[in-house]
């Protein structure tokens, strides 16, 4: 049995810097494994990335983690990656990982995700060449989310972990017109497939915290959801 805490929109480099860096002691203290989905600063700047790598300076607890669209707003996405690598955090980014956590054979999936929605509001593979570009950067998205689920398929433990919503389960609260932009049912397909032990996303402020992909535990993790820091999902068991 091991101990995973996540959490998604931790916003790195806010006024509460200070709560944030006891919030990460604390779940590297109660947990075996730290996931974050996402939205990892404010906008995306390297200064806020330094807040979060400061953050984590003395946590000996793994971390791995995912970027959000916030992450991505001031284009200054490798800055931000390299900061956040040196301070020892995993980034993965249409990447997986496999660790040895605890004695036990744990993979990690890991991508952004993207918009596109979900049956009866999707976007389709049509029209301008920019709406287009949309739908092949969710393609992409999706493809390295199935190559990852495959890769890590002999790990004893398996978590796929997102930035954007794989399904509408987890965004019920959420207005249904913007759901497009808060995921896409084209992520579910690989999850579907492989079946993850555990399926992690944060992003939708407003949704619920858990829902399903079949039979796969799909939790949405972003901390005005959870209302906590941290969550700690108790894994491997029989």
């Amino acid at each position: 049995m091991i101990k995973v805490a996540a959490a998604g929109d931790i916003h790195a480099g806010g006024p509460d810097q200070e709560h944030l860096a006891e919030a990460i002691a604390a779940a590297g203290r109660d947990a075996d494994l730290i996931l974050l989905a996402g939205d990892l600063t404010l906008h995306g700047e390297p200064e806020e990335a330094r807040a979060l790598a400061e953050a984590v300076r003395e946590v000996e607890t793994p971390i791995v983690a995912v970027l959000g669209k916030h992450d991505w707003h001031a284009n200054r996405r490798d800055e931000v990656v390299a900061i956040l690598s040196e301070a020892g955090i995993r980034m993965l980014d249409r990447d997986w990982t496999v660790l040895d956590v605890a004695g036990t054979k744990v993979g990690v999936v890991g991508v952004k995700g993207f918009v596109g929605g979900f049956p009866d509001s999707e976007l389709p593979d049509f029209g301008e060449p920019s709406l287009r570009r949309v739908y092949a950067e969710t393609t992409q998205e999706v493809e390295a989310l199935g190559r990852g689920l495959e890769a890590i398929a002999s790990c004893s433990v398996r978590i796929a972990l997102l930035h954007y919503a794989p399904t509408t389960t987890t965004l019920e609260g959420e207005p249904q017109v913007i759901w497009a932009f808060l995921g896409s049912d084209r992520l579910a397909a690989p999850i579907a497939t492989h079946r993850p032990d555990l399926v992690l996303h944060g992003h939708g402020h407003l949704g619920t915290f858990e829902g399903f992909i079949g039979a796969v535990p799909v939790y949405n993790v972003a901390q005005p959801v959870m209302g906590k820091d941290f969550w700690v999902f108790e894994l491997g068991g029989n």
